[in-house]
């Protein structure tokens, strides 16, 4: 990873066009190839960035100072240096992902064991799929044979949903494997988080764990 503090203009020139004037920022190079410009005053959330597949060109000669970041779509960064503060670059080696509280752990066990917790017809392929940024909670086939990524929280939130979206876009880049839909699996999930599941194309499934784990429900039935 690449860190550089500067005082520095950004424009963006793609779909929309965006400009951020001249003040001291942080740019991160990630060695996925993404580039993302933060302030100190904005949490974690990026002002621009640029994902991944993206090339970097730093100028030189009369361009020098002056980087741009091109996407394949041909979308833009341009980030126009007028003074550097800090550049520095740290090898973080591959991260061993998050480890996962263990509800959310044990979910994801009882879940692959019943797979067809999801509909008829589904077969598992594997656990903890690894992709470039982290493994896939579950890799499973619908009854059509379709590749389905599953991501399980046990409290599913829009970050959640997120990760989700960023492991189907790796995925679908693998000819054997596309296309790859998704399915946000969780004990609960937030109205937020699966207004912008069902935007994006990706199921949301609730899960019992109680029923995973074949304990009845001791409550009084008719029926």
């Amino acid at each position: 990873m690449r860190l550089v503090i500067a005082r520095c203009s950004v424009d963006y020139a793609g779909r929309l066009t965006a400009h951020l004037p001249s003040a001291p920022r942080l740019i991160l190079v990630k060695a996925d190839g993404s580039v993302s410009i933060h302030a100190d005053d904005r949490a974690y959330k990026p002002l621009n960035w640029m994902s991944p597949p993206c090339t970097l060109k730093e100028g030189t000669g009369d361009e020098e100072g002056v980087w741009t970041v091109v996407n394949k779509a041909g979308e833009k960064l341009i980030i126009t240096m007028e003074e550097v503060l800090h550049d520095s670059s740290h090898e973080l080696g591959v991260d061993p992902g998050l480890i996962k509280d263990g509800v959310e752990a044990h979910l994801q066990e009882l879940l692959a064991d019943r797979i067809e917790t999801l509909g008829d017809g589904y077969t598992l392929i594997r656990r903890e799929y690894m992709t470039a940024i982290g493994p896939v909670d579950i890799l499973c086939r619908d009854a059509e044979g379709q590749t389905v990524a599953v991501e399980i929280k046990r409290r599913g939130e829009i970050d959640g949903v997120e990760q989700l979206t960023r492991y189907l876009d790796l995925l679908n880049r693998d000819p054997h494997l596309a296309p790859v839909r998704g399915i946000f699996a969780a004990q609960e999930i937030k109205p937020q988080a699966r207004v912008l599941a069902t935007d994006r194309g990706i199921g949301c499934q609730v899960l019992d764990y109680d029923a995973l784990r074949g304990i009845e429900d001791d409550k009084l039935r008719l029926f």
